[in-house]
């Protein structure tokens, strides 16, 4: 499919399934579901996670997809709000942005959110003492997000070190509390059971009724929804599970249909879908 000019064409999945996926989006854009990861994905990652603001070319692409496709949506570990914010996302018409893995929910500046569990505050009541009993290294430092606690470790001198001396204590602090552990990038985060970004996909895709969808992450925590994609494939709904690659997470590369160069990728890649979807001319 030509492409108008100064517009990146489509790339090619290099899988069967994606590419019958990407096929199902650009044919039937009105129940569509494309849905993203923030960090890393949309915004570059940061050493200070506070100044993760999106890519310069994100919510133009966004903007443009908005008035294409069924659906268009964010899914991010972090609070809505805080994203929102963050992104510019409130720009977007019609975004649904779903925060602390599904459990909330921003459309329309309306946000939605369950009770946060016992378990949360019982964990940050603990966390400084598991820290400093693990022999911490400097620079680790740990974000609060209300619903979920997530202990950093790429300001350390040795970050990949200092998340694997930590890996085991923080297990431990989860079971005791109740919570779930999600790795990251340089990252571990203790959250509520139940909630992972393939359960927030699969709702979504069955409240919209969609017939095709994407989805792309960059990170250990977007596996889920790779899963998912693959869960919704076997029921029928077309999808295309795409990779925003970098050098620190092989395996979701591996488990995608498409890999894209980090963030300058996906907004190409967006850029590109939007073009499609609008047809020739």
């Amino acid at each position: 499919m030509p492409s108008p000019a100064g517009v990146p064409p489509l790339p090619s999945p290099r899988t069967e399934a994606g590419r019958a996926g990407l096929a199902a989006l650009v044919r039937a854009p009105g129940r569509a579901l494309i849905a993203l990861d923030y960090d890393g994905t949309l915004a570059p990652i940061v050493a200070d996670p506070a100044a993760a603001r999106a890519h310069g070319g994100a919510i133009s692409a966004l903007r443009r997809l908005a008035g294409r496709a069924g659906t268009l949506a964010v899914i991010t570990g972090r609070p809505p709000g805080e994203a929102v914010a963050l992104g510019g996302l409130d720009q977007v018409p019609g975004l649904i942005v779903l925060g602390h893995y599904g459990r909330e929910r921003w459309q329309d500046g309306t946000l939605s959110s369950p009770p946060v569990p016992p378990g949360v505050a019982a964990a940050r009541r603990e966390l400084p003492r598991v820290l400093a009993a693990a022999g911490a290294p400097e620079g680790t430092w740990t974000e609060d997000k209300a619903g979920a606690l997530a202990v950093h470790t790429r300001r350390t001198a040795e970050p990949a070190a200092a998340l694997d001396r930590l890996r085991g204590p923080l297990a431990d602090l989860a079971a005791r509390t109740g919570l779930a552990v999600e790795p990251g990038r340089m990252v571990i985060e203790l959250r509520p059971p139940g909630s992972d970004k393939g359960h927030a996909l699969e709702d979504l895709a069955a409240e919209r009724a969609v017939s095709a969808l994407m989805y792309v992450g960059d990170d250990l925590g977007d596996v889920p929804a790779f899963e998912a994609v693959a869960r919704l494939r076997r029921e029928g709904i077309a999808g295309l599970a795409v990779c925003s690659g970098s050098a620190e997470v092989a395996e979701l590369a591996a488990r995608a249909d498409l890999v894209v160069d980090g963030p300058d990728g996906v907004v190409a890649l967006l850029g590109a879908l939007a073009a499609a979807m609008a047809g020739p001319g």
